[in-house]
């Protein structure tokens, strides 16, 4: 009998011993594998921080002009948000290859899913009214859903890695598309000098102040509040007050090139020489010395006028702010996303400026102490008003009494949390006594200028300008400079306080004319006997005033908003409450309440400038929104404030105590009391 014949079968070998490629190829494989990944990667925080800050930086030329960056310096702050966080991930990932193939692909799914749910609370906070918690479940929701499908199928990888171009792409657009490129990429062009005509070429002292509206400025009569700003009275008690004066735009890059050009706002170009070449600093500046300050503009070109150093400047504190403003753009609560928050005028002291020097002493604003809390850009505007034998032109734009609110009416300054709103129940009332507490400082610094011209002999044969560039709403549920604002309270943000005090002028006169910021150039030239070269929207106020009553405003350049009306009157303040100013006694206790720096009145320095003047802190969550809360300060009351309706901080209240008499040298007593029926005060005992 036959033997059955031999088949072959396939060998098993054990797992330990199956067929492997070829080392090379392996190496090939994973490094693909970690190429894709970090493709993925860089494409996914390219729309989460790339994207992002340079879209909003990129509409903020502003933000670097402030704070004086290079070329240098933005590059490099770009080439750092395009490419340092991506590089940070990526190599976070490549890490965990060391713990095994399985814990390198999980820790990828995981960066993917974290990723994804940091955009969607960004998407979300644009697209739906879900905030806070439930924006975050959201979130988690969304990327732990895009996590699974990134690991189940092959086509989102796909559409990463080809999305991996997009830092490239956000940063040639903010190169070469946005306002601030401007910056980066300056053209060079000198603008146009103005031609000398016969007559007299004055000095010119011209001052630009920062979110004012006239409306901050007026008496129940219609007239500046002498009480209160006895400066600015003064001022127009010997110039020509425009009392009819409005500002072309809510937002200084487009309203101060206005004033100095003397055009509308056409195109969103950053506020720079390169892109506004004609001007008054190119006008005047074939016949003038140019000392000018500025702010968040660089309008004078470098041949005409070099920028003193006020400011912080340098990559450091662009590097700081960019990432205080990633935080708010990442956070999932509402944020003002706003890069002018950090335009904090330094003081003469930080910046080791000498401080002007000191005036009479007047206990109640003690002045000649804390003259070294004004603003460095102020002290350098000062030092340079004297006499000259060519005519000068001493130019300041100051950031008063622009936010942040940081002083009392006496200079002293006190310290506020970032997160405090400015609209809504409570919030809107604070935010306008902490606006006319800085306003009433900004009027000592009025004061100063008029006194420093009068002793040094320029006041009265010069031509002296005071305004600002628009105003700001303080209408509950229309707060700021936006269109709504523009749309329900045009007499805050559009009508501006705008004095001309001719050489030689003594008497004050109030001129009612339709007068537009875009007048100013003109104005200014006809007085100065200088023809501007170029074409101009504007009308001196030396000839007929314009026929049509109607204003141009522009909350977008080339978006002609028609406002209607003529000088607004003074929005009625909220009557102070009568607990105000009132000494307290012992009182039974009863409640709780958290405040954030109690430790700041234990050890109090009037004489250095700086006091505990806001008080903020929370509440339980049992108190009812709209509780009366009186904050008292050495056994007197300073403030009566509601508690507010509870947000991501909590049950809050914040106090203002812009006196201050209340305070004393050393330890000072807080206390908070519940305001019952009636006025009965239970004391909350504090932590």
């Amino acid at each position: 009998m036959a033997e059955p014949a031999l088949t072959s079968a396939p060998v098993r070998r054990p797992a330990s011993v199956a067929p492997t490629a070829p080392d090379g190829a392996s190496t090939a494989a994973g490094w693909r594998v970690e190429l894709r990944r970090a493709a993925e990667v860089v494409a996914l925080v390219g729309l989460v921080v790339t994207q992002p800050l340079l879209d909003v930086l990129g509409r903020s030329p502003d933000f670097f002009l402030f704070h004086r960056a290079t070329s240098g310096d933005v590059l490099t702050l770009v080439a750092m948000v395009a490419v340092l966080p991506g590089a940070a991930v990526v190599l976070l990932g490549a890490v965990t290859r060391l713990a095994g193939v399985r814990v390198r692909a999980a820790a990828h799914t995981v960066v993917v899913g974290l990723l994804l749910g940091g955009l969607a609370v960004q998407v979300g906070r644009q697209v739906t009214a879900l905030r806070g918690v439930p924006l975050v479940v959201v979130a988690v929701l969304v990327g732990a859903g895009g996590a699974v499908a990134h690991r189940r199928w092959s086509l989102p990888g796909r559409v990463l890695r080809v999305a991996a171009l997009g830092p490239l792409v956000f940063v040639g657009l903010f190169l070469f598309a946005s306002p601030a490129s401007a910056v980066v990429l300056p053209r060079a062009h000198e603008g146009a000098a103005g031609v000398a005509g016969p007559g007299s070429h004055p000095p010119v002292v011209m001052i630009v102040l920062d979110e004012l509206p006239l409306v901050s400025l007026l008496g129940p009569d219609g007239r500046i509040d002498a009480t209160r700003y006895p400066n600015f009275a003064a001022l127009a008690g010997g110039s020509t007050w425009y009392r009819n004066a409005t500002g072309v735009s809510g937002w200084t890059p487009y309203a101060l090139p206005a004033m100095l050009t003397g055009r509308y706002p056409s195109t969103p170009s950053a506020p720079h020489y390169s892109q506004y070449p004609d001007n008054l600093f190119t006008a005047l500046g074939g016949l003038y010395d140019i000392r000018a300050q500025e702010s968040i503009t660089r309008l004078c070109p470098p041949s005409r006028c070099e920028q003193p150093v006020a400011p912080e400047q340098g990559l450091g504190v662009l590097v700081r702010e960019s990432g205080t403003l990633l935080r708010r753009i990442a956070a999932p609560v509402d944020s003002r996303v706003d890069p002018q928050e950090s335009f904090r005028e330094q003081t003469a002291a930080e910046v080791g400026l000498d401080a002007a020097e000191p005036v009479p002493a007047d206990p109640k604003f003690r002045w000649d102490s804390l003259n070294e809390n004004q603003p460095a850009r102020f002290t350098n505007f000062l030092a340079g008003l004297r006499p000259s034998d060519r005519p000068t032109l001493h130019f300041l734009h100051l950031l008063m009494p622009h936010p942040p609110w940081t002083y009392l009416p006496s200079g002293a300054r006190y310290e506020a949390p970032e997160d405090l709103p400015n609209d809504g129940a409570g919030w809107v009332d604070l935010a306008r006594a902490r606006h006319l507490a800085q306003l009433r400082y900004t009027d000592r610094l009025v004061g100063e200028t008029l006194r420093t011209l009068r002793a040094s002999g320029l006041y009265d044969r010069s031509l002296v300008v005071l305004t600002a560039d628009h105003g700001v709403s303080f209408t509950r549920d229309w707060q700021g400079r936006g269109m709504d604002a523009i749309t329900h309270a045009p007499g805050e943000v559009a009508w501006v306080p705008m004095f001309v005090k001719e050489p030689g002028q003594r008497a004050g006169r109030v001129d009612d004319r339709n007068w537009e910021h875009v007048d100013l150039l003109p104005t200014i030239a006809d007085e100065v006997h200088v023809r501007v070269p170029w074409r101009l929207d504007g009308r001196s106020a030396k000839q007929p005033a314009r026929d049509r009553a109607e204003k141009y405003f522009y909350d977008r350049p080339g978006e002609r908003v028609v406002l209607s009306g003529g000088v607004p009157a003074r929005p009625a303040p909220p009557a102070p409450h009568p607990l105000v100013g009132t000494t307290v006694g012992e009182k039974p206790s009863g409640g709780t309440a958290s405040v954030a720096h109690l430790g700041a009145f234990d050890h109090v320095d009037p004489a250095a400038g700086e006091l505990p003047a806001l008080v903020w802190g929370t509440v339980p969550r049992q108190v009812p929104d709209g509780t009366l809360l009186a904050v008292a300060v050495n056994g007197r009351i300073g403030a009566v404030v509601p508690v507010v309706p509870k947000d991501q901080s909590g049950r809050r209240f914040a106090a203002f105590l812009p006196d201050d008499h209340l305070f004393r040298a050393g330890a000072n007593r807080l206390d908070i009391y519940r305001v019952g029926p009636g006025g009965a005060l239970r004391q909350l005992t504090l932590s």
